[in-house]
């Protein structure tokens, strides 16, 4: 299992953390900032689910003009954590 404290950028949130369990399956997302009710629900939601298919889901996701959002943050977080597993 890997926890990791990802700093967004560009976004309301500020920090994301993620815990995988050793198969690449989401345990723990935790986000701090942003849109509070949203957030746990998406949170919620990947619980469970490959971080790859997260990823897959999530990348790339804008909100109004910016470039990313709380979910495509979401989606490198758990990119950062899976990259660092895989080096383990």
């Amino acid at each position: 299992m890997v926890t990791v404290n990802y700093k967004n950028q560009g976004t309301c949130s500020v920090l994301t953390t993620v815990t995988l369990a050793d198969d690449h399956t989401i345990q723990e997302i935790a986000v701090k900032g942003g849109c509070n009710g949203n957030l746990k629900g998406v949170s919620s939601l990947l619980v469970g689910m490959d971080a790859a298919d997260a990823i897959r889901r999530m990348k790339g996701t804008t909100c109004g003009p910016r470039s990313t959002s709380c979910p495509d943050q979401i989606a490198q977080a758990l990119q950062e954590t899976l990259d660092l597993q895989k080096r383990s």
